[in-house]
């Protein structure tokens, strides 16, 4: 259990490091698809990378909203 905590530490900090600007959703994904992988058999790696992958997601998703509201509410020249 340990050698895993310390390896999915690592790979989220390697990915922290190697794609900051895309990581927007990732770490909070990563973090809390780690501990449900943990939970659910011991699977802590695989659920931090699909939580990244779906924390990533939604932010795209959240930004992308963010973005249409915008371009709505200035004014049309």
């Amino acid at each position: 259990m340990k050698k895993l905590t310390i390896i999915a530490v690592a790979a989220g900090l390697f990915l922290t490091v190697s794609a900051q600007a895309e990581a927007k959703g990732c770490l909070k994904g990563a973090a809390v698809g780690g501990v449900a992988g943990h939970v659910a058999h011991h699977h802590g790696v695989a659920g931090a990378a699909a939580g990244c992958a779906v924390g990533h997601h939604m932010a795209k998703k959240k930004q992308k909203e963010a973005d249409a509201q915008q371009q709505q509410q200035q004014p049309q020249k």
